[in-house]
Formats: C-alpha cells, sequence, structure tokens
C-alpha cells in the first residue's frame, strides 16, 4: 500500500491561499499526518482545505476526509463545557460569581477557598495544573474522590493556573446544576441548539471515521477512543477532554459564536467570555478562552487584540474574532506521530499569521 499522504484538496480564496499552502507543506514535510482546516466571517466559510492522513499506519492506513471526526482533547473546554455553564447561567440556573461549593459540597478546597465558578472557567481557583489519577484510581468514583480532596495551591484570584482539574470539576458542576449527566446535559444545552449533529462524548461510529491519535506500546493508535487518560478513567466523559466532533460542526460553532443571535447562550454572555478576566495575574484569559499575549496564545500578536483561542493536545485548535467575525478551525492528529510539538506549533503560528495577512488590513499587537 502506498503511504505516501494523498494531495491536497482546497477550495481557497485567492487571499487566503497561502494559509493552506502552510498546512499543506506541514503534511508532505511530515510534521503532521493530515489536516482538516477551514476560514470563514460569519456565517460564511471563505476557505477549506483538507490533507494528508487520519491514520498512517501501515495496514490500516487512510486518508483524510472532511468529515473524519478528531479527539478535541482540551477544546471539549470551550465547546462542551464553557459553552454549558454559560448556557446554564443565561437560563439562571447557575451565576458565574456563585461559590463552586454550592454544586460540589463534598469538594472541600472550593468550600474553603471560596472558588467561584467564575475563578474556574478564568483558572485561577488556585487549584493545580494537573495531576495523574489515571496513574493510582482504578474507577471514575475513585478519581473524583482524590480529585474532590485536592487541596489548593494559591489563594482565589491570585493567579493564572491552567487547570485541567478546575474543569473536571466544572464538569461536575454542569452535570449537578443541569440535574443530568454532563454528556446530555450538553447535549441539551449546546451542540442540540446548534445542530452540531456529529459533535459528541464517546461516539458511536465505524473506526474508520476518525482521526488516529499517539500508538501504544504494540504500536496500534488509539481510534475513537479518547487520548486523555483521566478523561478515560471517566468513561471518556469530562469537563476538559473527551469531546469528538468534525470540522462543519465546528465551522458552525464558531459561526454561532462570533454572532449575536441569543440561541443556546446569550451573546452578551458570549461576548462576557472574551472579555479580560486575569489582569494582572500572569496570564490573559477570559472564561474558558484564551486572550492575546497570554503563554498559550497561539495568534502570535497577528490578530486583533479582542480575538480569542484554545487548543487541544492532540492536535486541534480554534480561534476566533467576534467583532470582525473572522474565525477559524484548524484540526489535526498531531499526537499521531508523538508527544513532540514542534511542527504542530509552527503549523498553529504560520497558519494563523497567513490568515491574519488576509482578512485584518491593521492587525493588533497584544496589549
Amino acid at each position: 500500500m502506498n503511504n505516501e499522504p494523498p494531495p491536497m484538496s482546497a477550495e481557497p480564496g485567492a487571499e487566503l491561499a497561502r494559509a493552506g499552502e502552510i498546512a499543506g507543506a506541514a503534511v508532505r514535510d511530515a510534521g503532521v499526518p493530515g489536516v482538516v482546516a477551514a476560514v470563514g466571517r460569519g456565517p460564511v466559510m471563505l476557505s477549506s482545505w483538507v490533507a494528508g492522513r487520519a491514520d498512517t499506519t501501515p495496514g490500516t492506513a487512510r486518508p483524510m476526509t472532511a468529515g473524519t471526526l478528531f479527539d478535541l482533547a482540551s477544546l471539549t473546554k470551550v465547546v462542551a463545557t464553557t459553552s454549558a455553564v454559560l448556557a446554564l447561567a443565561g437560563r439562571g440556573r447557575l451565576g458565574l460569581d456563585d461559590p463552586a461549593a454550592r454544586y460540589l459540597p463534598e469538594f472541600t478546597a472550593l468550600r474553603d477557598g471560596p472558588v467561584t465558578i467564575r475563578h474556574l472557567l478564568a483558572h485561577t481557583s488556585g487549584l493545580p495544573d494537573t495531576r495523574k489519577f489515571y496513574q493510582w484510581c482504578a474507577t471514575r468514583q475513585e478519581l473524583l474522590r482524590d480529585l474532590f480532596a485536592t487541596p489548593l495551591e494559591a489563594p482565589p484570584g491570585t493567579r493564572v493556573t491552567y487547570s485541567d482539574l478546575g474543569f473536571l470539576a466544572l464538569g461536575e458542576i454542569v452535570a449537578a446544576a443541569a440535574g443530568k449527566p454532563l454528556d446530555a446535559a450538553v447535549r441539551d444545552l449546546v451542540t442540540g441548539p446548534l445542530a452540531m449533529t456529529s459533535t459528541g462524548y464517546v461516539p458511536a461510529a465505524a473506526p474508520d471515521r476518525f482521526a488516529a491519535t499517539e500508538r501504544r506500546a504494540d504500536g496500534t493508535p488509539w481510534n475513537g477512543v479518547v487520548h486523555d487518560e483521566n478523561a478515560r478513567l471517566m468513561g471518556g466523559i469530562a469537563g476538559h477532554a473527551g469531546l469528538f466532533s468534525i470540522a462543519a460542526d465546528l465551522r458552525a460553532f464558531c459561526a454561532w459564536w462570533v454572532g449575536a443571535a441569543d440561541v443556546a447562550v446569550p451573546a452578551t454572555l458570549r461576548r462576557e467570555a472574551e472579555s479580560p478576566q486575569t489582569a494582572g495575574l500572569g496570564g490573559s484569559r477570559g472564561l474558558g478562552w484564551v486572550r492575546a499575549g497570554d503563554r498559550f496564545d497561539i495568534l502570535g500578536g497577528h490578530w486583533p487584540a479582542s480575538a480569542v483561542c484554545h487548543t487541544g493536545f492532540t492536535g486541534t485548535s480554534l480561534a476566533l474574532d467576534s467583532p470582525s467575525g473572522v474565525w477559524t478551525v484548524l484540526l489535526t492528529n498531531s499526537v499521531h506521530f508523538g508527544r513532540d510539538a514542534t511542527a504542530i506549533k509552527a503549523l498553529r503560528r504560520d497558519f494563523h499569521a497567513a490568515v491574519a495577512a488576509a482578512c485584518f488590513r491593521s492587525p493588533s499587537a497584544p496589549s
């Protein structure tokens, strides 16, 4: 079988052709296995590209397609969890400045902080970044027991620490406030209203629909099973990781987010989520989203300072700017080649710089 990647297919506008060339080069140079990408403004998709392979494993290699399902990894934090929290806030089911312990009374540190839901969304709760619960816990219940016993490392609201643990807690808060499991809550509050019919946790789809992720010790990749180990222990349903989606659904999500419609989440709450929440705390965060100048910002100062973004460990990312309506979806399965992030970081940097050159006449540097 010929394992050379298939040629890139594209529908680019002339000004955005450079972004497509950059994505194709990342595949040709073997930096990433495959790419599905799109750029749009509001409801209009301006350009889209598909390149490379969803799986490069000898004997099971297959091309990437526009409909390939991706493990979104930490994009779960904004697409599912942040959006569900904001939807609940819009319905009056919780308040962003409510004490988090109101919904998770067994999580001692949230009460002692006290930690608010806003703290958790802005990564200023004081919780640690992560813990490898999967190394010593055998069940979801054991993981939650140890999560709820985790102490704060700093007083709430005093510093930014990007925290998987905070979003694990938020996933449980969504379930508690919605009165149903997290996956059902996300479906009812977010993906259902937005008609994101191919987006969800633990997707029931044929193996050849998925972008393969990291290879296991026997050489076979994770394929349709969540890559994140803690999320896997949670049965694939967690607030920090576990969501799967396709490019078309994420295009719809971005177009909705930058728009004015009060569907799922009121537009005023979406704008609040983009606004600065962490001035002077060692990071630049909104609610869920990364803002210009944060250490996780992938836009490099080329986009307006109003833009926000987020990445996923598997090689996924979203970026959007509500004032202009510009958005990007950049999906790769870079972790299929291993955990060295050099290639995906370069692709994100160069791709978004090219989009900015095409879409913004006077890009603003981060403030």
